[in-house]
C-alpha cells in the first residue's frame, strides 16, 4: 500500500466537501492555494459558473479531475423517461468536455424520489430493474464519447430516496450484466461511507479487480450520525478501518487518487481553507 505520510499528491478534493463556502471557481483557487491537484466537481456547481468557463479554470490552473458528479438517477415514471435520457446523456457531454476519468452514477430509489413529480411507487424491484435498463442505454452513449461510467453504491439507508443499489455486490453484477468483456467503459466508484459495513466487502473489491475500481472515495461514519445525508465525519473522527478498504482496493492495482468527499453541516461552516488544511493533514495520517 502506498505511504500517504509525507505528502499529499494523491489527494482528490469532491467539491461538494467545501459547496457552501464558495463556487467552483473560488475552489479552484483554494486547491491551488493547497496544493491539492485533483478535484471532481458536481453538475450544479459546474452550471453556476458555465461550462466553458469551468473548464478553462481546471485546465489553466492544470488540475486533474478524478470524476464528475453525477449522473444516474434512472428511475421515475414513463412520463419523465425521455427528461432522464437526456439528462444523462448531458452529464456525459459535460465531463467529456471537462476531461473527466468518468461520470459517477447515483442509480437513484423509488420513482417519486429521484424524479420528482413522478407517480409515487413502492416498487423497489421494478426501480432496480428500470435502473438497469436505462443504464444500458446511458452506457451506449457514453462509449460513443470514451466516457466511461462509475456506478455507486449507496448505503442501504438511501434505498427508497437515492439509490435502490446499496452494495458493492449489486454494482459489479450490473457491471457483469452490461460489460461482460470488462472493457473499462463501466465499473464502480467506491465510498467508504456507503459500503464500509458489508461483510462481503473484501471479496467483492477482490471481484472488481483494477479494471473496474474506476474511483475511490474517503470520509468517515459518526456515532451518532445525526443526519444521515449531511453529517459524514472527517477521516479519522469516527469508526470506518479507512487503511484496510484502501489496502484492499490498491491490492488489485487500483492507484489513482483517495478522494475526500465530506458532506457535513459542521465542516461547511467552517472557512474552506480550515477544511483544506484538515483534509490534507488527515489524508497523510488517517487514509
Amino acid at each position: 500500500m502506498r505511504d500517504f505520510s509525507a505528502d499529499h499528491r494523491w489527494l482528490s478534493l469532491n467539491t461538494a466537501t467545501v459547496r457552501k463556502q464558495g463556487d467552483l471557481l473560488q475552489i479552484i483557487e483554494a486547491c491551488a492555494r493547497h496544493g491539492i491537484r485533483a478535484i471532481d466537481p458536481w453538475r450544479d456547481q459546474v452550471a453556476a459558473v458555465g461550462l466553458d468557463r469551468a473548464v478553462r479554470a481546471v485546465r489553466d490552473a492544470g488540475l486533474d479531475l478524478t470524476g464528475y458528479c453525477r449522473g444516474g438517477m434512472f428511475t421515475s415514471d414513463a412520463a419523465r423517461r425521455t427528461e432522464v435520457r437526456d439528462d444523462n446523456r448531458r452529464a456525459v457531454d459535460e465531463a467529456k468536455a471537462l476531461g473527466a476519468p468518468c461520470v459517477v452514477l447515483v442509480a437513484g430509489g423509488l420513482p417519486q424520489y429521484s424524479r420528482p413529480g413522478s407517480v409515487a411507487s413502492k416498487d423497489i424491484a421494478g426501480a432496480r430493474a428500470q435502473v438497469h435498463e436505462a443504464l444500458a442505454e446511458m452506457l451506449d452513449y457514453a462509449r460513443k464519447a470514451n466516457v466511461p461510467l462509475a456506478i455507486e453504491p449507496l448505503h442501504p439507508a438511501y434505498a427508497a430516496d437515492r439509490a435502490c443499489v446499496n452494495a458493492t455486490k449489486q454494482a459489479l453484477d450490473l457491471c457483469d450484466a452490461l460489460d461482460p468483456g470488462c472493457t473499462g467503459a463501466l465499473g464502480v466508484a467506491l465510498d467508504v461511507y456507503h459500503i464500509w459495513w458489508d461483510p462481503e466487502l473484501m471479496p467483492q473489491i477482490a471481484r472488481a479487480g483494477k479494471d473496474r475500481l474506476l474511483a475511490f472515495h474517503v470520509c468517515d461514519w459518526l456515532v451518532p450520525t445525526r443526519d444521515i445525508l449531511n453529517d459524514r465525519g472527517m477521516m479519522g473522527d469516527g469508526v470506518i478501518d479507512i487503511r484496510s478498504v484502501r489496502a484492499a482496493v490498491e491490492a488489485q492495482g487500483f492507484a489513482g487518487y483517495s478522494e475526500i468527499e465530506i458532506f457535513s453541516n459542521d465542516w461547511w461552516s467552517r472557512p474552506m481553507d480550515e477544511v483544506l488544511s484538515t483534509c490534507i493533514e488527515r489524508h497523510r495520517s488517517v487514509v
